[in-house]
């Protein structure tokens, strides 16, 4: 009897060592699937024009090349300032943003507010139809004149219905008698909200951050509709969307009027500024992975 259950110990344990095994040979396949095309638009961005065109794009670079982060970084003043209002613009919407978000998630979940379900409505409505962008453009240009202004870009990104249901159904976790039972002691809404739910919102908070700061960071159409060429220093997204639109236009020129140019290097261009947009993000995310994780588990289940 004990040799049986000797045998089929091992055996389970030989098993559970092959699952395990083949989940992480699995989850190592596609983590690499995953990271092979940013190893192909760094290798490409430091590969020369010309081998990109004979040899096309490839993981190692056939002719190094510089050339094209040259070009990024031909005025390094305004990519320096662009970087930096994109900072500070994220920075600041992402807090704001985060505060508005939790706040609201908080108040519609509350089963003593009497209003929830109508804004409710009003909230998921947004999802379903929308003013358009004649509307939106006369709202932010006329009525609010933020034409030219930095919060034309940092208000509409502050809240958004999906993690507004996101943090609703996160905060539906936590036991509503915490919130009476701080209410007993002599605790206001805002009070309980600061130091009892949002410290306990940890994973949430993470996970619609980096959903906000992502939005942010990677916004550039309302920066092209509200703020004019005229700036100095307008969003990083922008201003490297419009290096690329120069050197496409200039190739194009020179390609209808029957001149050969070659030192535009269009394509590894593209790679280069895609490197100089991600790489912070990317640098960003280890550390609230395992937040992000959590977040969206917990409220795809309780969502």
């Amino acid at each position: 009897m004990d040799d049986a259950q000797e045998s089929r110990s091992i055996r389970t344990d030989l098993s559970g060592h092959v699952v395990k095994t083949v989940g992480y040979l699995f989850i190592g396949l596609f983590s690499l699937c995953c990271l092979l095309p940013f190893i192909l638009v760094l290798g490409t961005s430091f590969t020369s024009e010309t081998a990109i065109k004979k040899f096309g794009f490839n993981f190692w670079p056939r002719e190094f090349s510089t050339f094209a982060y040259k070009i990024v970084f031909e005025n390094p003043d305004i990519i320096v300032g662009s970087y930096l209002v994109t900072i500070g613009i994220t920075a600041v919407g992402t807090a704001l943003g985060l505060f508005l978000v939790a706040m609201t998630g908080y108040a519609l979940q509350r089963p003593d507010f009497e209003y929830r379900n109508k804004i409710s409505f009003f909230i998921y409505f947004t999802t379903l139809f929308t003013g358009g962008l004649v509307p939106f453009y006369l709202l932010i240009t006329q009525y609010l004149s933020l034409k030219d202004n930095y919060l034309a870009v940092l208000l509409p990104g502050l809240m958004s219905p999906f993690l507004i249901i996101m943090m609703k159904s996160f905060v539906r976790s936590i036991p509503h008698a915490i919130t009476e039972s701080a209410k007993i002691d002599g605790a206001g809404d805002f009070t309980i909200f600061l130091r009892l739910i949002l410290p306990m919102t940890t994973p949430a908070l993470a996970t619609i951050g980096l959903f906000i700061a992502l939005g942010y960071w990677n916004e550039w159409y309302n920066s092209m509709l509200f703020l004019s060429p005229d700036m100095k220093y307008r969003p990083l997204q922008l201003f490297l969307y419009n290096e690329i639109t120069r050197a496409d236009f200039i190739r194009n020129s020179a390609a209808a009027s029957n001149v050969p140019l070659r030192d535009v290097p269009l394509e590894s261009m593209k790679m280069a500024t895609a490197i100089v947009a991600t790489g912070p993000v990317i640098m960003f995310y280890p550390f609230v992975q395992r937040y992000f994780i959590k977040g969206i588990t917990v409220g795809a289940v309780k969502g």
